[in-house]
């Protein structure tokens, strides 16, 4: 039996031109995660990662902080790739959506976000440029067969929480929208475990951060 390690990446730049970077506390968050994973003697026999760069960011703070001279080369799979928020909150009002970069607007930005998620996973909308639900949730579950075809040791995946909440969901044979309530709670960096066989996944934890429950971390928690 094998266990997986879903990781959501770390704190990106929201509210920035372009979202996709880790912040400078993504990048630590993301070099913490590897200083625990090294300090409870975790080995991994292979990575997955969307294409995204703030997954490739985060794989590399981890790596940093497990101080692998030689990482190992991740498998990019584009069925990890994150849903475009803008387009899912474009498809349920014509209004254009709030530059989060202040309370009200963050607040204003994930309630259009939860609804627009809500009508794409039900297949009432999809949004501009995006799959339907049904075939992102597919991608998913490929990545999923294929590491169960393909390893039996500790596996790594760096994602999103669109990819790691349908994961969830999928493991536990819930409904499509069940993944959104999943996915607007996961925790940059949190690590979600689930123990597989060639058959299937079981799920062992959801969406938990062990390396920053210590005080002088008390502060790194985020979702964005």
């Amino acid at each position: 039996m094998g266990t997986l390690y879903l990781v959501r990446h770390g704190q990106a730049s929201l509210g920035a031109d372009d979202y996709d970077n880790l912040s400078s506390l993504g990048q630590r968050q993301s070099v913490r995660l590897g200083e625990y994973l090294a300090h409870k003697g975790l080995q991994f026999d292979a990575v997955y990662t969307g294409s995204l760069k703030r997954h490739a960011q985060t794989w590399a703070g981890i790596a940093q902080g497990m101080g692998s001279s030689k990482s190992l080369e991740p498998t990019v799979r584009t069925g990890l790739n994150e849903y475009d928020s803008d387009a899912v909150i474009r498809s349920t009002s014509t209004e254009p959506p709030p530059r989060p970069t202040t309370p009200e607007a963050v607040r204003a930005h994930f309630l259009r976000l939860r609804s627009g998620l809500q009508q794409w996973a039900a297949g009432t909308v999809t949004p501009e440029g995006m799959l339907p639900y049904r075939e992102f949730a597919a991608g998913v579950a490929e990545v999923l067969a294929l590491i169960r075809s393909q390893h039996s040791g500790n596996v790594l995946l760096v994602s999103s929480g669109g990819p790691i909440g349908t994961a969830v969901a999928l493991t536990l044979g819930t409904s499509p929208e069940a993944f959104v309530e999943l996915n607007m709670r996961i925790r940059n960096t949190a690590l979600t475990e689930f123990a597989f066989t060639p058959k299937r996944h079981a799920l062992l934890t959801f969406n938990t951060l062990p390396h920053l429950d210590a005080a002088p971390y008390a502060d790194w928690a985020s979702y964005s």
